[in-house]
């Protein structure tokens, strides 16, 4: 006879927490630099914090912004325990053939584009890229979330921006 566990709404809420972010927290990952599969492992391990805090998480005033440090937190650490595999190469791989019809293939060219335009980014502008842009944080958001003052978010930003209208991933041929 199975023993019947106490109900936890705190599980509850965890669980519909990471139903509802899990897509965008993954995306969120592989714009920060990670391939599917190491964006899907941070951001597990990153959960996996959440819960062990989650009574904390969840008290915060912006629950999301929290999840977002932890996150960001999560894939630096992961990145340097990476860097020791790592093997630069001299130039990136060749971009699509120019013969390629816009049947879809187009926007696959663009993703491709903005990844690598991305990869190009040092850590800390690649970062602030994805939480402004893709997450949607305010720049006092980014600034609690990154632990720096608004002026950094800013000064970060504007040379990402530089560095990007810059990028030759970025136009078509």
């Amino acid at each position: 006879m199975a023993q019947d566990r106490p109900h936890d709404p705190e599980a509850d809420e965890f669980g519909e927490y990471v139903a509802a972010r899990w897509p965008r927290l993954v995306r969120a990952a592989v714009l920060l630099g990670c391939t599917p599969h190491e964006a899907e492992d941070v951001v597990q391990s990153a959960l996996t914090r959440c819960l062990v805090k989650w009574s904390r998480v969840s008290r915060a005033d912006d629950r999301d912004a929290y999840v977002h440090r932890i996150l960001v937190n999560t894939f630096i650490d992961h990145r340097r325990r990476m860097w020791r595999s790592e093997v630069p190469t001299e130039r990136l791989p060749d971009r699509t053939p120019d013969h390629m019809e816009a049947d879809g293939s187009l926007a696959v060219i663009d993703q491709i584009g903005v990844d690598r335009a991305l990869a190009g980014l040092v850590e800390d502008q690649r970062i602030a890229v994805v939480l402004r842009y893709y997450l949607d944080l305010s720049e006092a958001q980014m600034a609690a979330v990154l632990g720096v003052a608004p002026g950094t978010v800013k000064s970060r930003l504007s040379r990402a921006l530089t560095a990007l209208g810059a990028d030759a991933n970025l136009t078509h041929p």
